[in-house]
């Protein structure tokens, strides 16, 4: 069985390579005919995933897409990216233009979409994986662990959501600085915070994976969520301080589509998050558009299950519309922001994340990076008991880890939406030639 897996995965492999071979793809950079936005096209030959992967490269660059148009009915795949920097310039860097060039153009070599999570062996850090309920206090518990156990957390990414934690974590050894081979010792921290995750009520859901894989972070907590099934809502789950984002799932039964539309409060990754939840429930995009209108995003996907069909019950479009939001509602960022920035040791995120828990600080989202002996720390926190933040501790904490270390990079971002409710509307509804919209309905059970 094993073996012809291992065959298939090689035919196909040695089909894309043909296919590419045949019909390169095709990359337009052009910075003149927007005047706000450096324009990205894209052609090549269609296959499941690719929208994924060029969203995931533009992404990973910290571009900012404005607008998008995308279309791949039938074995061509067509996209248009307006795209800029953080700052809303066009991009004139040589070095990125060429880095997208080469990532998206013929020299490419994208893998199938299903392996596209970017799976590869390391032998520079050790991967830990944590999914469990969310608890104030709970990093500071696991960097406190980890530096018993002798562990350095030299990368990291925490998302909370729905009282659901996920972390992707990459540790070394704190002697050697290199990944930790020893099998004994890999199953004792995998126990260890598995027991952890769980803390006192052992029959809560909590996994542990420890691995020498390196993944796309992003992708994978996603992935992580999903599993943990954080997208389910409680019947006391009312959103109190932010609107939850407006998704609606309808079919188009003339052209045996589901479209769904997003309106949301804009922000950065915000088009690889809904796409990459798309893809990983197996429904391919077929055509889509994306418009940012100042603080407000839309986004409209005419998508249908990898099997050919639409969206085919109630409970699938429920289901569709609540991993939606949780996609959109993941990287939010609640609470206030932290920016720690200071040379590298070990013990350093124990030690900071320990000093928020004794100052009744939870910390919602978290990204840890280390480079060349530097630390760079992104913490959103808030009050453990609901409450704003307080500034006199804030000023204490920031008195204890040093003021030019730890600094506060903003308030808490209102995220309700001033957009008001408005009838459904469809940007590619002039596409395709269709005497009317009468066909378009919510979705029913297909017997």
């Amino acid at each position: 069985m094993e073996m012809n897996m291992s065959f298939s995965h090689d035919m196909d492999d040695e089909y894309e390579k043909f296919i590419r071979r045949m019909n390169p793809p095709r990359v337009v950079i052009d910075n003149e005919a927007c005047k706000n936005a450096t324009v990205i096209r894209v052609d090549s030959a269609n296959k499941h995933g690719i929208l994924l992967e060029v969203v995931q490269i533009l992404t990973d660059l910290n571009l900012i897409i404005t607008k998008a148009y995308i279309s791949s009915d039938g074995s061509w795949f067509m996209d248009v990216f307006n795209v800029t920097d953080q700052d809303g310039n066009k991009i004139i860097d040589e070095v990125i233009l060429d880095y997208i060039m080469k990532s998206l153009g013929p020299e490419s070599c994208f893998t199938s979409s299903l392996r596209s999570v970017g799976v590869k062996q390391s032998m520079d850090h050790t991967a830990i994986e944590l999914t469990g309920t969310d608890r104030p206090g709970l990093l500071s518990e696991v960097s406190a662990v980890l530096r018993h156990l002798k562990c350095n957390v030299v990368n990291a990414e925490v998302w909370t959501h729905n009282a659901r934690a996920a972390a992707v974590m990459q540790v070394t050894d704190e002697e050697t600085g290199t990944a930790i081979a020893d099998p004994e010792r890999l199953s004792r921290i995998k126990t260890l915070l598995c027991n952890l995750l769980r803390g006192s009520n052992k029959s809560s859901l909590a996994k542990t994976v420890v691995s020498h894989s390196v993944t796309h972070t992003d992708r994978r907590l996603h992935q992580m969520m999903f599993a943990d099934r954080d997208y389910d809502r409680t019947g006391d789950d009312a959103l109190v301080d932010r609107q939850r984002p407006n998704v609606d799932v309808v079919n188009w039964y003339d052209k045996d589509y589901s479209v769904v539309t997003i309106r949301c409060k804009d922000r950065p990754k915000l088009l690889f998050d809904t796409v990459c939840t798309l893809t990983d429930m197996d429904y391919v995009v077929f055509h889509a558009n994306i418009d940012t209108e100042g603080p407000d995003s839309y986004q409209e996907y005419y998508i249908r299950h990898i099997d050919g069909s639409p969206v085919k019950s109630d409970a699938e479009r429920q289901r569709v519309t609540q991993c939606l939001e949780a996609a959109i509602e993941r990287r939010v960022s609640e609470g206030l922001k932290l920016e720690l920035c200071t040379t590298d040791r070990v013990g350093l995120l124990s030690d900071v994340t320990r000093i928020f828990r004794e100052n009744s600080l939870t910390v919602t989202r978290a990204e840890v990076t280390t480079k060349a002996g530097k630390a760079v720390n992104t913490f959103y926190v808030r009050d453990a008991s609901g409450y704003p933040v307080d500034a006199k501790t804030i000023d204490s904490i920031r008195q204890v880890i040093g003021q030019t270390i730890l600094k506060v990079k903003g308030n808490p971002e209102d995220s309700k939406s001033d957009s008001q409710e408005s009838p459904t509307r469809f940007l590619f509804g002039g596409l395709f030639k269709s005497r009317s919209f009468v066909n378009f309905s919510s979705v029913r059970s297909y017997s």
